[in-house]
């Protein structure tokens, strides 16, 4: 578009002075096959309309006049073209040899042909084996050569013919600003690039708006409805034709498994077609109830067809490229389309041993509506290609020009992602227990390992790295491929080296321990370590209370105090890596001893720890068992057993209860007035017992302007695994953490 808007009006004027103002442009289309005359006819009728600046010479060779394949030369006689010439090109066998030899004998009938019409430029289309014998022969007899939808990248041995193609062409008409990108890279001259878009889409965007149901009857029976059935266009991959057959197989077994109405189109006459043919009637789908199948549909029909379907499937191109234009569900199978930009309806196969992951791909697509695709074209194809055949001045030398710009790189859905969750291995490091978890990215724990957890550093490490090897092993079992590993442990952790600087009393033997280092180089993962207070504030962004919020406060209740801060949506870590110690605010200049050494810390009041020691007290001074309480000689006293006495009327276990929820009240009124967040999650097994007291004691000792915060228990049955896990899955699904 840009190329014709810099094109002068006084430009145009030279050329037709040049080339002498009652010449004529001679353009010899050739098509080859029913794929390519859908692309070349809507500029064979642009150049027919105007007859004051072209000559149209049709050529018709290849599967076009071969009956197994439809005859299709006679939709182009009933377009209303003359065809100047047929050219029966095509060796039968349909293997690799037969390939070779129809290019062969093409050769052989071509420069016959071409030197009668004496063409001045003539237009080949794609990638076909037949297309090359066109442009070789063409190239060889020096006559222009505009080459139709070159640069494009796929699968197969058609990536190589149409890049050979590209470097006999003369001019080049591209559909995507990638494929114009790579004619560039290909050295390809700017200038004789002109990017048009698709021609088929010309006709494409306005097809759909036409009568349909006849059609759709005519093809299919009269009973079904649109968007109630498939259709099926598999060709063979030249490069891996037993593969390619296998995977037919394959197909045709989901389809007749998925008992849709489906309309399935004969293969190309590729080698290895007429395998695929036999399968077909192996499995008796020319006599199935639920299948038509079909050497030929008219083009026109065809887009009717596609543009109501349920669902396309196979490995055509049409499926990865005119089918777009409609939002049409596409399942493209196997490589032979790999490479292609796609829109969002196609979803990928790229390989399947059974029947099941082709099934699986039906149900995900089948039905569905996406947003109308234009990647490949506007439907202003043929307008820009006629101005640009206008403008080629057949004065100028044919040697081309050269450049060596970068290439864009194409990303596009696959089924093996959708099928395989993405996932993180979590590991939790208590005082009590290690455990190693398979996280999905929603949040599910897949599959849970839990041992004691051992006292030493050597024997920890050991079990660590063995329970991990164990789970990333069983992440292939239940389909889960593995992003990395998330690390929650006690202690203050230093998160960018991943390095465990001190420990909790709970855990021996662990500090200055770097984490990162070996479980990396055994698993060849990406390793993240970080405080169990922190994961448990990252479980709820992620998961959780805290999943949108932006200033936020986790507060973990159970042997110890902990937690997390999140402002900004981000966590913070602090100057050394001590921000969120909320155990360790001092609520009381005089109260009781914390295993941290000072007095009157939250941890001290409400913690598991804390309200063990009061309830041992309580029962070395008889005061603790009340009616409906009992205890075995060898059992130890809990905070449990605290708990069960305060609710059965323990007025001494009672009154020690709120004097720990009023400390873990007062600790989160400090919190209030230093970061006013606008949540407070409380986690833990201990939440539900602390939740009113903590909200009690807000109400009467915070400033008004921050009595409003909402204070909420977790809900998440797992948060240091969750929130482990988090630290992958955040910083892998590229979160900025």
């Amino acid at each position: 578009e840009v190329y014709f808007k810099n094109l002068s009006k006084q430009k145009q004027k030279e050329v037709m002075e040049k080339n002498g103002n009652n010449h004529k442009l001679r353009v010899c289309v050739a098509t080859c096959n029913r794929a390519d005359y859908s692309k070349l006819a809507p500029i064979m009728f642009g150049i027919k309309a105007e007859p004051q600046f072209f000559e149209l010479d049709v050529v018709v060779l290849g599967s076009h006049l071969i009956d197994d394949y439809g005859n299709t030369y006679r939709m182009i006689e009933q377009d209303d073209f003359d065809i100047h010439t047929r050219l029966h090109t095509i060796v039968r066998g349909e293997d690799e040899a037969a390939m070779v030899e129809s290019v062969g004998l093409a050769l052989v009938k071509l420069p016959d042909v071409l030197n009668r019409l004496k063409p001045d430029i003539m237009i080949v289309h794609g990638d076909r084996f037949d297309a090359l014998a066109l442009a070789t022969s063409a190239a060889l007899m020096n006559i222009r050569i505009l080459h139709i939808e070159g640069g494009e990248v796929s699968g197969t041995i058609d990536d190589s013919i149409r890049h050979a193609i590209t470097k006999l062409a003369h001019y080049h008409v591209c559909c995507t600003r990638s494929a114009e990108q790579h004619l560039i890279a290909m050295c390809e001259d700017h200038d004789r690039i002109l990017l048009a878009g698709c021609p088929s889409y010309d006709k494409l965007l306005s097809a759909k708006k036409k009568d349909y149901m006849s059609i759709i009857c005519m093809w299919l029976g009269e009973d079904v409805k649109t968007r109630d059935y498939i259709v099926a266009l598999q060709h063979p991959v030249t490069t891996d034709i037993k593969h390619s057959i296998k995977m037919f197989e394959l197909t045709l077994d989901a389809l007749i498994s998925f008992n849709k109405r489906t309309l399935v189109l004969f293969p190309n006459v590729d080698a290895g077609s007429k395998e695929m043919v036999r399968v077909m009637r192996k499995k008796g789908i020319e006599h199935h109830p639920n299948f038509r199948a079909v050497k030929h549909v008219p083009f026109d029909q065809f887009i009717q067809l596609v543009a109501h379907a349920g669902c396309m499937i196979g490995n055509s191109s049409c499926g990865v490229r005119e089918v777009g234009a409609f939002g049409t569900p596409v399942i493209n199978l196997g490589t032979r389309q790999t490479g292609r930009e796609t829109g969002e309806n196609v979803l990928h196969v790229r390989d399947a041993d059974t029947q099941d992951k082709i099934l699986h791909a039906l149900q995900l697509q089948f039905g569905k509506q996406y947003p109308c695709s234009k990647i490949y074209g506007d439907g202003n194809a043929v307008p820009r290609i006629l101005k640009f055949l206008k403008s080629i001045d057949l004065k100028e030398p044919l040697q081309k020009k050269f450049c060596f710009p970068p290439v864009k790189d194409n990303i596009s859905q696959d089924i093996d992602h959708i099928l395989e969750t993405q996932s993180a291995l979590a590991v939790d490091l208590g005082g009590t227990n290690l455990r190693v978890a398979i996280v999905s990215m929603k949040g599910e724990i897949v599959k849970k390992y839990t041992q004691l957890n051992p006292k030493t550093y050597e024997d920890r490490l050991e079990l660590i790295l063995k329970m991990c090897i164990e789970a990333a092993s069983e992440a292939v079992n239940v389909n889960c491929r593995i992003l990395g590993v998330g690390i929650s442990t006690g202690g203050r952790v230093n998160p960018r080296e991943g390095i465990v600087l001190h420990s909790t009393k709970l855990i021996q033997e662990w500090s200055s321990v770097d984490l990162r280092t070996p479980i990396s180089d055994a698993l060849h993962l990406p390793v993240w370590v970080d405080n169990d207070g922190n994961c448990a504030a990252l479980a709820e962004r992620k998961f959780g209370h805290g999943k949108g919020i932006e200033n936020f406060v986790t507060l973990i209740t159970g042997t110890g105090i902990g937690g997390g801060i999140i402002h900004q949506h981000e966590l913070i870590h602090g100057s050394s890596f001590c921000a969120a110690e909320l155990g360790h605010i001092v609520v009381s200049l005089d109260g009781p001893e914390c295993l941290c050494g000072s007095q009157g810390c939250i941890e001290a009041y409400a913690s598991g720890i804390a309200l063990q020691r009061e309830a041992k007290k309580l029962h070395d001074e008889d005061l603790l068992l009340v009616e409906g309480m009992s205890m075995k000689d060898d059992e130890i006293v809990s905070a449990a057993h605290l708990i069960q006495a305060a609710k059965l009327g323990n007025t001494k276990a009672d009154s020690i209860l709120r004097t720990a929820g009023t400390a873990l009240g007062l600790g989160v009124v400090n919190i209030l007035h230093t970061m006013n967040p606008s949540l407070v999650i409380l986690s833990g097994v201990l939440a539900n017992h602390y939740v009113n007291a903590v909200k009690d004691v807000i109400n009467q000792q915070a400033l008004s302007s921050v009595r409003s915060v909402d204070v909420v228990v977790s809900n998440l049955a797992d948060p240091a695994l969750l929130g482990a896990a988090s630290l992958v899955l955040d910083y892998t699904t590229r979160r900025i953490y």
